[in-house]
């Protein structure tokens, strides 16, 4: 059972979801039955759960502050189902962390911008959408974002 054998060297290196997986085996030119066979036994052993593939996903993601918006594409482009990527974001993601590490960038990307342009860019409609922009693009809700840009401008005065 090469696939099977296969998949298991994938699966020392990092941890993958399903989808992710039968992509693999797929480029390795592996038969669609033989890569059935592997996925079906891997599931049955332990070695494949999307399930904790997504929660363990999420944290990783959520330490390393990026957005719910953004892991959720990341999970969805991985190939686990969006039922999945709905209980894993529930389950493993924590409001407060997300509402601070998105007040933590924007305050991190101000300072960059204030030290690059000077701190009299900062009132400028050119750097709230810069700051802005940066921040959907790590996965953050644009309510959330244009409030925190907000918060962090008022703080600074």
């Amino acid at each position: 059972m090469d696939a099977y054998l296969s998949a298991l060297r994938i699966l020392h290196y990092r941890f993958n979801s399903e989808g992710e997986l039968r992509r693999k085996l797929r480029a390795k030119k592996f038969e669609a039955d033989e890569i059935e066979a592997a996925i079906v036994k891997l599931r049955a052993e332990g070695w494949l759960d999307d399930e904790r593939f997504a929660g363990a996903f999420v944290r990783t993601r959520a330490r390393r502050r990026v957005g719910p918006q953004r892991i959720r594409r990341e999970l969805g482009a991985a190939g686990v189902e969006s039922e999945v990527i709905d209980r894993a974001m529930e389950s493993n993601a924590d409001a407060d962390a997300t509402g601070a590490a998105l007040a933590e960038l924007c305050a991190k990307r101000l300072r960059l911008l204030a030290r690059r342009h000077g701190e009299d860019f900062l009132t400028t409609d050119e750097a709230r959408q810069k700051v802005a922009a940066y921040l959907v693009n790590q996965g953050y809700d644009t309510g959330d974002v244009f409030a925190a840009i907000r918060a962090a401008l008022r703080s600074q005065r």
